[in-house]
């Protein structure tokens, strides 16, 4: 997030219920079935089910657009829905993501997706999917909808009860189905992009000119559609083909009317992308990239309650040197914390007991040559490199 100039920025956990139920949608799962809400006193909340609409509203209510200039945000935390726990989906989870606000122009959709991209590749996560897509302006959406709904009425017999409702009250998420025969109608269904107006298709052609500009690479997917009425243009979701049914890895798009939807006045330009820690976790212990914690540079062995007091300092000491120490918190053998420093596969392990003390020096050991030697204590960091 440093490299791409974003700012993190944290919204609370608890949101009033009406923010959430206006900016996820009244009629999506989320809100109808899957919200931690209650009340206390004559207010309803609500345990948060995702953070783009908190940022939106913490923006808005403290006026970052005086600020200067869009405002680039990123944002991680807990994230509660009440659905079935399964593999890669669970009532607690946590999310991160970005969001520039105030950013109209199609470069910043470039610049979502690139970021977006960017998280994956530095945790060594390449084989994955970017799908593209438009959903052009706020008048070709209705439009859009309409033909949707015309071409799926003579096949209503063979929808099912989830895919009749959702076509009754939200059109577009019948293009997300996953039932065979659905997506068999979907093959001659019409097409969104057919219904965009120009100035969305020309913010498409610069957002796709921008990606391949930097070799990112995608796949342009005419259902990929965002059920929601204040998403326009561009719409973007990363998949990992290796993590099956859960293969979403994150997902994003311009949402420049959910500014409205939560009280503004005029529309506010936004875009951004939300991503889930455990899939991101999933990605990693399915063997698509491995990632672990780095060893730290040395490893304390002390023996004895004075070695063990002087090993305490000489840890904070060499930790505000910006070196990363270990070291036994169990009073075991020397043989057993010797143990630990191979497990820790630190670089150094230095040995403290009582003769050291007296001599106010440590042994130092190279653990990758075997080489030892004595280090007064006073000059213990400019050894660790």
């Amino acid at each position: 997030m440093a490299t791409y100039d974003v700012r993190e920025i944290r919204t609370p956990i608890l949101e009033p219920t009406e923010l959430i139920a206006r900016g996820v949608g009244q009629l999506t799962d989320i809100v109808s079935k899957e919200m931690f809400a209650f009340e206390r006193g004559s207010t309803n909340y609500v345990l948060r089910p995702e953070i783009t609409a908190p940022v939106m509203r913490a923006y808005m209510q403290h006026h970052l657009d005086q600020s200067g200039g869009a405002q680039r945000l990123y944002y991680i935390g807990p994230c509660f829905r009440a659905e079935r726990p399964q593999k890669g989906r669970f009532r607690q989870f946590h999310q991160f993501g970005a969001e520039f606000i105030g950013a109209p122009d199609p470069v910043s959709d470039a610049e979502s997706v690139a970021l977006m991209m960017a998280v994956y590749t530095s945790l060594g996560i390449s084989d994955t999917i970017l799908r593209l897509n438009t959903l052009g302006d706020e008048q070709s959406r209705p439009r859009y909808r309409a033909a949707l709904v015309k071409y799926f009425e003579p096949y209503l017999d063979d929808l099912t009860e989830t895919s009749r409702r959702r076509l009754d009250q939200n059109p577009l998420r019948i293009l997300d189905t996953k039932v065979p025969q659905e997506k068999a109608l979907l093959v001659e269904a019409p097409r969104l992009i057919d219904y965009v107006d120009d100035e969305s298709r020309r913010h498409y052609d610069r957002v796709k000119t921008h990606l391949s500009d930097i070799g990112v690479e995608f796949v342009e997917d005419p259902m990929l559609v965002r059920g929601l009425d204040y998403y326009t243009r561009t719409a973007f979701e990363l998949e990992s083909p290796q993590l099956g049914a859960q293969s979403a890895l994150a997902g994003g798009g311009r949402y420049d009317l959910l500014s409205v939807e939560i009280g503004s006045k005029t529309p506010i330009p936004a875009v951004g992308f939300a991503a889930g820690m455990e899939r991101l976790f999933l990605a990693l212990d399915e063997g698509v990239a491995e990632y672990d914690n780095p060893p730290p540079d040395v490893f304390i062995v002390a023996l004895g309650d004075e070695a063990v007091r002087e090993a305490f300092k000489i840890a904070h000491a060499l930790r505000r040197e910006h070196k990363s120490v270990a070291y036994d918190l169990l009073g075991r053998s020397m043989k057993a914390q010797m143990r630990e420093a191979n497990r820790h596969g630190s670089r150094w392990t230095m040995i403290l007991g009582e003769r050291e003390l007296a001599e106010a020096e440590v042994q130092l050991k190279n653990m990758e040559t075997g080489e030892q030697r004595p280090v007064p204590i006073r000059t213990i960091a400019q050894f660790i490199v």
